[in-house]
């Protein structure tokens, strides 16, 4: 070796077996608890992934409504329903592998249709939303602009995950209480 001093120097494993070492033994404890509970099939823990995958799939929405609206220079409208319609499709797949774990009862064009429907009355009333902000404000910040859909967007997550869960589930298919 030409280097002494890499001798000395601890190898790249060490340092992250003793990064990972420092993380208190409560807080490792505490992730592996959550990291169970998102595991398991009932209501409680779908529901808790169906908010995790909802709020990754509204930050890939701000992303591109943000990107096409002031970068590309897109208006609203036609910015929000593309960011929509991207949004929504990775959210439908998300939700039938994660959320519903469903991959292998319900197919990707099954769940767009259905989940796809749902996400008709969302896109209305989204949109109806940034219409009248619009015409309320006529030039609204870009971030009251996503603020708005997210509101909207929660309400109808809401009714989405009834919709997804009890109403368009295979028909035999027992549900966790």
């Amino acid at each position: 070796m030409t280097c002494p001093s890499l001798l000395r120097r601890p190898a790249v494993a060490d340092l992250l077996g003793e990064l990972s070492g420092g993380v208190p033994r409560r807080m490792r404890d505490a992730a592996g608890r959550v990291s169970a509970a998102l595991r398991r099939n009932d209501t409680a823990a779908q529901f808790a992934r169906f908010l995790l995958v909802g709020a990754t799939t509204t930050a890939v929405y701000a992303a591109l409504f943000l990107s096409l609206e002031r970068l590309v220079g897109l208006g609203y409208l036609p910015a929000h329903l593309t960011a929509t319609a991207a949004s929504t499709a990775l959210a439908n797949e998300l939700h039938r592998r994660l959320t519903f774990r469903a991959e292998d009862r319900v197919s990707w064009l099954a769940a767009q249709w259905e989940a796809g429907g749902v996400t008709v009355i969302g896109l209305v009333a989204t949109s109806t939303a940034l219409r009248w902000l619009d015409a309320a404000t006529g030039t609204a910040q870009p971030v009251v602009q996503v603020s708005v859909v997210a509101m909207v967007t929660a309400v109808i997550g809401a009714l989405r995950f009834i919709a997804l869960r009890w109403i368009f589930r295979p028909h035999g298919a027992a549900t966790a209480a």
